[in-house]
Parts: structure tokens; sequence; C-alpha cells
């Protein structure tokens, strides 16, 4: 397989003038001549091996910062950015998209900056997080949404731990009883399993005993101690990811080993390569996937949404879980869909609705306010105590994809999917969306002059302007 070529003509600038060298005097220590130089400083020529070799020996520079992949996160946060309403004249072309992160990456930061900046004053969308008095300045986000970005800008695909997932899954390419392996590994390290039934997980570092509750469900039980046997045999691989995130905090980077972790557990169960065949055979069915890979509905829809493996991706989908109070726990979207970054979501989505129907999935296809359509799916799910006095935790899962994709998903199935009527229209959330005509406002348009009439009532009690 051909080596992808790296072009990192900003980064060699910033180098060279942070050392305060000309470039005939860079490119001699480089080894190079002066136009290939100046060529790859633009971008006209990829950074060559010994171009790279010669800025580690002269200048002791770590050479993984040459790595397109901020580039790429920066070009997957514009197109996140260029989706928003507030652009809906049309977005620049893939293409720009790429030079503007490649070549200009300090404007690039720069309008994200700016757009991150419209969003914290026009997304305030819920009523406590308006009263919340954040301790941080409102550049800095908090450790668990700093967490959730990075998540979000890797695209919700950690290639070296889901790589490292599925050689423990499939070595040599073979299939095997993954959590029969893991717990033989884990009893090498010198760790028995016990059964409890008091806390999901427990493990006593001291005593070298993991114990797993008895009264969760059995995909529960293998994804806990497929978590575990990350923390333990994978160490050194998530400090590694860990130390290139860079987080600003110690709070977010535990935050994101567990997450890590998570990561580990549910590409271990469902190894890459075998379970992408298998959503395209099943035609993205939850539940056969679910028994097939012996994990849950749940787990199967967020991984899913992880599939964008280069040159191996499945179809991009969004992923969401709330709670009864509509509240977002978990997000992550690889189509143009947005979520509020705060507070619930649209009420009209089918996500919503899935409580009022326990135990069925619900179908919808959605229109957002920048014309782009989705099918979308939901489902309640429960996670009983296993006992009569444990609470019950209730959540819905929302997975979606774009339109297009429909005929892959055997939840279009009798769907008239060209049909501009059949499609619901939704938002993000009230106080950024656009539609004057939704008879589920709850709240106006923060941007949006209102008329009100003390002689007139509609179905809102004012007209947006």
């Amino acid at each position: 397989m051909a080596q992808q070529k790296l072009y990192a003509g900003a980064k060699l600038r910033e180098t060279r003038t942070r050392l305060g060298l000309t470039q005939r005097m860079f490119a001699e220590k480089l080894g190079v001549s002066l136009p290939y130089l100046n060529q790859m400083e633009n971008n006209n020529r990829p950074v060559s091996t010994g171009v790279v070799l010669a800025l580690a020996q002269e200048f002791g520079f770590d050479v993984t910062e040459l790595s397109s992949g901020d580039a790429e996160r920066m070009v997957t946060d514009m197109r996140e950015a260029l989706a928003d309403p507030v652009f809906a004249d049309g977005a620049p072309p893939l293409a720009d998209l790429r030079l503007a992160a490649s070549n200009a990456p300090a404007l690039a930061r720069a309008f994200l900056e700016l757009h991150r900046a419209y969003r914290q004053t026009t997304e305030r969308l819920a009523s406590m997080d308006e009263a919340l008095d954040r301790e941080n300045s409102p550049a800095r986000p908090s450790p668990w949404e700093e967490v959730r970005d990075f998540f979000h800008y890797c695209d919700n695909y950690i290639d070296a731990v889901d790589r490292a997932a599925e050689n423990f899954a499939r070595p040599h390419g073979e299939a095997r009883d993954v959590v029969h392996a893991a717990i033989e590994t884990l009893e090498q390290k010198g760790i028995t399993l016990r059964s409890g039934d008091k806390e999901l997980r427990r493990f006593d570092a001291r005593a070298s005993e993991l114990t797993i509750s008895s009264r969760a469900s059995s995909a529960t039980r293998r994804f806990q101690i497929l978590h575990q046997l990350a923390l333990t045999t994978q160490s050194k691989l998530l400090d590694a990811t860990l130390d290139l995130a860079r987080f600003q905090s110690e709070e977010a980077r535990e935050i994101a080993r567990i997450g890590m972790a998570n990561y580990f557990a549910g590409a271990a169960l469902m190894p890459y390569g075998a379970f992408l065949e298998a959503a395209q055979e099943t035609r993205h069915d939850l539940e056969m996937l679910a028994e097939r890979f012996g994990a849950s509905v749940e787990q199967v829809a967020h991984r899913l949404s992880t599939l964008q493996r280069p040159g191996a991706k499945g179809i991009p989908f969004y992923f969401v879980r709330v709670d009864q109070a509509g509240t977002i726990t978990k997000r992550h979207s690889a189509t143009r869909l947005q979520f509020a970054r705060y507070g619930g979501a649209c009420p009209l989505w089918n996500v919503h609705q899935a409580f009022e129907r326990p135990g069925h999935f619900l179908r919808q296809l959605a229109e957002t306010p920048d014309g782009v359509r989705y099918l979308s799916i939901a489902r309640d799910v429960s996670k009983p105590g296993g006992s009569f006095h444990a609470p019950v935790r209730r959540y819905a899962i929302g997975l979606g994809c774009e339109v297009t994709h429909a005929s892959e998903m055997v939840y279009a199935d009798d769907l008239d999917v060209t049909k501009p009527a059949a499609f619901e229209p939704i938002g993000i959330s009230c106080r950024i969306c656009e539609r004057r005509d939704c008879h589920q406002r709850s709240i106006p348009p923060l941007e949006r002059r209102l008329t009100i009439d003390p002689n007139s009532r509609g179905t809102l009690p004012y007209r947006i302007d």
C-alpha cells in the first residue's frame, strides 16, 4: 500500500521562523536546495523522509507535529461550523477547506474561534446553563466538554486504540472468544475475577481482584471486563494517546482515560473489520448485530458511529443518548447534523418519543433548517439495577444518517424517501432555530425581533419578524 504523502508547509515555515533562520540557512541545515525548500513550504511538494530525519537530528523536532491529523481535524471542524444555518448560502468546497487548513492554519483557527464565540453567544439553550456562573473563562471548556470535543475532532475514531483492540480480538486475523481471552490475560497478570452485587465494576489493586456486578446484563459484564483489560494491559498506549491530546487539566486527562478504555472495550467486543462487514451484511440491523457480537443495542449503535477508519469507512452516522428530561448525555456526529452544546434537543425529534413506546424502534424522516435530510431511528434503553429497591435508569438512543445512505439501512424499507412531504422539519434547539411556524417552539430565537399583539393569538403568543 502506498504511503500517504505528507504536506506540512505551514509547519515548516513556523519552525524556520521560530528558529530565526532564513530559507537559505534552513535549506542548508536540512540538506536540500533552496527551491526545493520553497516548494515544500508552499505545499507544492511533500516533505521528504530526509527532511523529516534532518528536522529530528538537527533541531530535535518532534516529527509527530508534522502529522496531517491536526489539519484533518481542522477541516472537520470547519465543515461542522459551516453547517451552521448562519452560512445558509452555501459552504466552500472541501478542497478549499483543505487548502486553508494546510496553507493558512492561523486564519482557519481564527475563523473557528470566531464561530465558537458566535456559538457561545447564541447557543444558551437551557435555563440552567444560563444561570451557571462558570469559574473558567468562556474560552476554556470544562474538562468534560474538552474530552467530548477531543473525541469529536478525532471523528470519534482513535486508530491506534482501535487497531490494538482488533489485534487482541482477532490475533493473526483469526477470531476467538474475546472475553474468555481477556479473563485468561487478567489471570496471567495475577488478577482474580469475582462476582459482586454492589458496584458495577471495582478493581482492588492491592488484592488483585476484579469484581463485576452479577446483577448487570451479560453485555455489560463483558464490556466491563474488557474495560479493565484495557486499563491493565494497554496503559502505555493510552498514555501515549493522552500525551498527544495535550489536555488542559488532569481531570480531563483522567476522564479521557476512561473514555479510551471504553473505546478499547467496544472495539474488542466488535472488532473493526468483522463488525463493518457484519453491519453491511445485515444492513445495519442493530438487534442482529447485538446478538452476533454479544453486545447491547446501545453498544452497537455507538460502535457504528466510530466506523471512520481511513480507507475503510462505514456510513457516517450520528449517535445520541438523551435522558427523560431531554438532556443529551452522549453525542457524536460524523454527519452534518449538529447537536445543541448545552441542554436539550428539538422536541420534534423522534428520540424523545422513544420513551412513549418502550421496546420499539421508531423511524423518522427528518429535515433540518439547512435542507439536509436524514433517516433517524430511536429506541428506549432501560438499565435495571437488579433488585426491587435498585433504581432503573432510562434513556433513549438515536442513530441516523443522511438519507442518501437509506438504501443501506434495513430501517428504510417501505419508507418513501423521494417524497418531500414525508420529511418532518426538525431543528437543533429552539434558541437558534429559524423556523417561524413551529408548533412546538418553547422560546423565541435569540436573534429575531418579535411582534406582540395582545388582540391576536395564534399558535404562539408572538410573531417572529
